[in-house]
């Protein structure tokens, strides 16, 4: 049945559509698969990291076995020659600035004398490549070095390096009367025979910079030396007699190792006046026997002991690393800066040293 058209008055309002807001769902975004094989990558290579390090740990554990006991120790280092020889020959190294000698140049001479004492080892060639240091350093070395000589018997030559100047030259004097006993490079410096005690005067620095000196002492040549005063007369006659009584020695230790100026006194007196020399300077002046290589060295030592040339193993000796050394890489035998290296320098000293200035690190000869 058909309805009526609606009347004017209640007419509707026109349908519209309706607009509904359209609710979708989104996934989560997922994970790269890129990203996840970095991650995994990653997490690997920390963890091998790990792993690697723990068996270096114990492969070093394994090759020091025994590292801890022995630290302060030395082991032997194949150089040259027959690696299975029986006639060993030992170069004992003298390397950088003489301070002490108690150090690895101590634990050398010590091992080297046991090894004589079980009839392992049958010559040494002392590697000298320094420029000297303190006086009573190098004293020291000289002296143990000739001990283990006399004691075990031991033939020794000298093989030079870069530099053998002043106490490098003073401990260089082990070889004694040996003939032919000291081989310098082509291009080593050696000579700088003298002494010396380094001292600054500050005083008028100190006094611009406001800085007075308040030191307390028992007496006026307490303080000798010091950089905040300049050296009296008093001092400078003191301090020469101790540099007088150093070169004194200087001179009569090597004439023990050098006849020729036993027999002449007059030409050691013309070479040792502080001058360096290069290695044909030090042939022509009688400083050294001859110009060669450590090879050269080793041969001579080898025909003084009567060993046969295919039967020699030449070893060098290496410190023993200890427990903090294997762990983070520390080296006792490198040099470091230390305050009391620099409380040293500052204490008046007589050195047999080829340097304007004292030295301000520690080495381990």
């Amino acid at each position: 049945m058909d309805q009526p058209p609606p009347s004017e008055g209640s007419r509707q309002a026109p349908l519209r559509p309706e607009i509904v807001a359209e609710h979708r769902y989104y996934p989560p975004p997922r994970k790269s698969s890129l990203g996840r094989l970095l991650l995994v990558f990653v997490l690997l290579v920390l963890f091998g990291s790990v792993v690697l390090n723990l068996l270096l740990f114990v492969a070093l554990g394994v090759k020091n076995l025994g590292a801890i006991e022995d630290a302060g120790r030395v082991r032997e280092e194949f150089v040259m020659g027959n690696r299975s020889g029986d006639e060993k020959i030992a170069v004992i190294s003298i390397e950088g600035t003489i301070l002490g000698g108690e150090g690895f140049f101590k634990r050398q001479i010590d091992h080297a004398a046991r090894e004589a004492a079980k009839g392992k080892l049958k010559a040494i060639v002392v590697r000298v490549n320094s420029p000297g240091g303190t006086i009573t350093g190098s004293d020291y070395m000289l002296h143990h070095l000739r001990e283990l000589s006399k004691k075990s018997n031991l033939p020794m030559v000298v093989s030079m390096g870069g530099i053998a100047a002043s106490g490098g030259y003073y401990v260089s004097m082990c070889v004694g009367d040996t003939p032919d006993a000291i081989f310098a490079e082509p291009t080593t410096w050696t000579g700088s025979i003298g002494v010396l005690i380094p001292n600054y005067n500050f005083a008028e620095l100190m006094e611009r910079w406001g800085i007075s000196d308040n030191t307390v002492a028992s007496g006026p040549l307490k303080t000798m030396g010091s950089f905040a005063h300049p050296m009296t007369p008093e001092e400078q006659k003191i301090f020469q007699e101790l540099v007088d009584d150093g070169f004194h020695q200087f001179k009569e230790v090597i004439m023990q190792g050098r006849p020729n100026f036993r027999k002449d006194p007059e030409s050691l007196d013309r070479v040792a006046t502080g001058q360096i020399f290069t290695a044909n300077q030090a042939l022509e002046n009688g400083l050294i026997d001859k110009i060669g290589f450590i090879e050269d060295a080793v041969d001579r030592v080898a025909r003084i002991a009567g060993l046969s040339a295919d039967d020699i193993q030449v070893v060098k000796y290496k410190s023993i690393p200890n427990l903090s050394e294997i762990l983070f890489g520390a080296s006792q035998t490198k040099p470091s800066l230390e305050l009391a290296a620099i409380l040293d320098a500052a204490t008046p000293r007589a050195y047999y040293l080829c340097t304007r200035l004292p030295a301000f690190v520690r080495n381990e000869n």
